[in-house]
């Protein structure tokens, strides 16, 4: 069985990166989440995905004078003052909403939706007896050099958080050298395919499992370095053509904006 991995949570249903995200992707039958952390200019560690927050949330109306709105210039109070909803209702990035798919209700209530903290994303797996992979990001300036490994692991132990609900994933392999090195009990997962052109390299593979860019790989490579007792999870599958001929192929998970799509498919099979 295929792991459904909600992907940002579900966020074709609900505004990404938020907690409203995760709870869908729980409700809608989803194994686990999928989260970006980032970082603020007084170091909160935070979900977000861009380095600007002007796609997701209203700050260009609340700071017009603080283009480009990078996240990292912004102080937490800043950040949790936004409102990071109502951009998913007016855009309807996926859709959904107007497929009937979101009801006037949920419109009205993710308008007051925030940016969560790590702290609030991480008390609310535990809470829900679920999963959440979370992926380090690559920092943009000026908090580049931030030791963001050590302080998400503090976090974790602060919390105490139990390893088995956590996934830590990052583009960046020397991270995930340190989470195994500091805690062997914590999964990590490597991401491969950040240039989205550039092919995909197997010949070493050094880690358990790869998140790996669907548009790179092929079913054929995916059978040969699954038998090699490599696990492969693919970013980002939203058709279900592709979700078939995939998990056809032998993969371990599949990181979606549907997950509500994938877990009708799963109950079909």
């Amino acid at each position: 069985m295929v792991v459904n991995i909600a992907h940002r949570g579900a966020r074709s249903l609900v505004p990404e990166n938020t907690l409203a995200a995760a709870r869908k992707a729980l409700e809608v039958g989803a194994d686990l989440w999928e989260t970006d952390v980032e970082v603020t200019a007084d170091e909160a560690l935070i979900l977000l995905h861009d380095d600007s927050l002007a796609r997701t949330t209203d700050v260009e109306l609340r700071f017009p004078d603080r283009a480009p709105w990078t996240l990292t210039t912004f102080t937490l109070a800043e950040i949790c003052s936004l409102d990071a909803g109502s951009w998913f209702v007016e855009a309807d990035p996926f859709g959904q909403i107007a497929a009937g798919m979101v009801t006037p209700a949920e419109q009205a209530a993710y308008r007051s939706e925030k940016v969560p903290t790590l702290q609030e994303a991480l008390l609310f797996t535990q809470e829900a007896d679920w999963r959440v992979n979370l992926e380090l990001k690559r920092l943009p300036p000026p908090m580049e050099h931030f030791p963001v490994v050590e302080r998400v692991l503090a976090l974790i132990d602060e919390l105490g958080i139990e390893p088995h609900y956590l996934i830590l994933s990052s583009f960046n392999h020397d991270w995930l050298r340190q989470v195994q090195a500091r805690r062997p009990d914590i999964t990590v997962q490597a991401l491969i395919g950040y240039s989205l052109t550039d092919l995909l390299d197997w010949d070493d593979p050094e880690f358990a499992t790869y998140n790996a860019c669907s548009t790179l790989i092929t079913e054929e490579e995916i059978h040969t370095v699954t038998t090699k007792g490599i696990a492969v999870n693919l970013f980002t599958v939203n058709e279900e053509s592709d979700m078939r001929r995939f998990i056809a192929a032998g993969v371990a998970g599949l990181f979606t904006d549907f997950p509500q799509r994938l877990a009708g498919l799963e109950q079909r099979r």
